[in-house]
């Protein structure tokens, strides 16, 4: 194993509070999109983009520039796109009206190729008894495979603390050329703090979607400086989910719990809107049942995902709390491997039979010099991590070997 550590001052911002259980799906709906709709033509704004919880299920996402009605259309050939799915109907009412779209396709076939055109309609006038339509605008036919929940190996990215730098996403991916991966995971900041939805789309959105969210899907963790900011509430309709949830892919049984902000609730920059401290709890409590399931306890090997690191990330309340809630948590269910970021200090942390019985790896950034991006490859044997800085260079290895 080697270490490079690197260190930056971090910022702090005003803070709002959004809680979001695992089962949370987008509810477009109500989606406050912010896109200009003045006289543009109608156009998709952004997208599509992938999310899923690797069930033999894929979410689709895409954002139009004016109000529409949306569906996807797929199959097997590129040439036949024989199956058409809507956003789930609520009482009765499909998915319409909204520029946030997000479509499940449920019962796919494992390992198999799919194709797909993201295709929506404008509506120009909505009257209770008589819709008018406009425009209808669609995508290229895109593509990806549904993960076979048995594969033998699993492989994915880190990125954390990108911080409103978008270039960094490109450049990050740029240092892991030519491999295919399971899914990208994006361990919170990714936002200094949560603006609009303009902010949403520039800052992540787009650069995904140009670089790799056609075909491979992403999963998000809000980190503390998601939670902050007037658009922190709305934040969270643009992805599948950003709090805890749980899966398993191919040899892993994958945890992510959500830490919150890193302050007490009573810090007065709160204004007394937010309750951090009862989420936790809540996920502890969440998690003392994952660790005891059977998911969780036949796997091969478990890893959690996490922003604030359950040690080794200072003193502020938030960590602390971290600390006292998950750690023994951690310990007890005999974790592989913990992935975190805040600190802005890369590290791999060997496991401490006194304190955390993990390997815990956190990643740098967000400045030049200080970035990274971590690998992670999985199979029924060991897991091997590498983490590179934004020159490529190795700053982190580790390997856990089944026990």
């Amino acid at each position: 194993m080697q270490m490079d550590v690197n260190q930056n001052n971090r910022r702090n911002f005003l803070k709002a509070s959004l809680t979001i259980s695992a089962a949370t799906l987008v509810k477009p709906a109500v989606a406050i999109a912010s896109l200009s709709a003045a006289e543009d033509e109608f156009k998709i704004a952004v997208g599509p983009y992938l999310q899923t919880n690797f069930n033999n299920s894929i979410t689709i996402l895409w954002l139009t520039n004016k109000v529409a009605a949306g569906w996807v259309e797929f199959g097997e050939q590129a040439d036949h796109l024989n199956q058409k799915a809507y956003g789930k109907a609520d009482l009765g009412l499909m998915q319409a009206n909204s520029k946030l779209n997000a479509v499940t396709l449920s019962n796919l076939k494992p390992g198999t190729k799919y194709y797909y055109k993201i295709v929506s309609k404008e509506i120009k006038d909505f009257q209770p008894y008589k819709l008018t339509y406009g425009e209808l605008v669609s995508s290229n036919i895109e593509e990806f495979v549904n993960a076979d929940l048995n594969k033998e190996e699993v492989s994915f990215l880190m990125m954390n603390d990108i911080h409103d730098r978008p270039e960094s996403i490109p450049h990050l991916l740029n240092q892991v050329p030519d491999q295919k991966q399971d899914f990208i995971f994006f361990n919170g900041d990714i936002f200094d703090y949560q603006t609009d939805e303009k902010q949403i789309i520039e800052h992540m959105l787009q650069p995904c979607v140009t670089h790799f969210a056609k075909q491979t899907p992403f999963i998000y963790v809000r980190g503390n400086h998601e939670t902050r900011g007037k658009f922190a509430r709305e934040f969270s309709q643009y992805y599948m989910h950003v709090g805890h949830t749980a899966f398993t892919l191919g040899p892993v049984r994958f945890v992510i719990l959500d830490t919150g902000e890193d302050k007490e609730d009573s810090h007065p920059v709160y204004a007394g809107i937010v309750n951090f401290d009862d989420y936790r709890i809540q996920q502890a409590e969440w998690l003392k049942t994952e660790i005891e399931s059977k998911a969780f306890k036949k796997a091969p090997f478990r890893i959690v995902m996490m922003h604030i690191p359950p040690r080794f990330s200072g003193d502020a309340h938030g960590p602390k709390h971290c600390t006292e809630l998950f750690e023994p948590l951690l310990n007890k269910g005999k974790v592989d491997l913990v992935l975190s970021g805040h600190t802005h200090r890369y590290m791999v942390h060997q496991p401490d039979k006194n304190l955390n019985h993990y390997p815990l790896i956190i990643g740098g950034g967000p400045k030049n010099g200080t970035r990274t991006i971590t690998k992670v490859k999985a199979d029924q044997n060991k897991i091997v991590v590498s983490m590179l800085d934004d020159s490529g260079k190795e700053v982190g290895t580790y390997t856990a070997l089944r026990k």
